[in-house]
């Protein structure tokens, strides 16, 4: 994602831990094997 978007690999780290926070992203199994899940829905 870090080169994808041309950033640091610790600007995706605290953009997807502010998602977390704000409860829009959850983790779902380990960090192996486990996905990402939304928690909102585009409406």
């Amino acid at each position: 994602m870090a080169e994808e978007f041309q950033v640091n690999i610790k600007t995706i780290k605290r953009d997807i831990s502010k998602l977390q926070e704000a409860n829009v992203i959850e983790r779902i199994g380990s960090k192996k094997t486990g996905y990402w899940k939304l928690l909102i829905n585009d409406k």
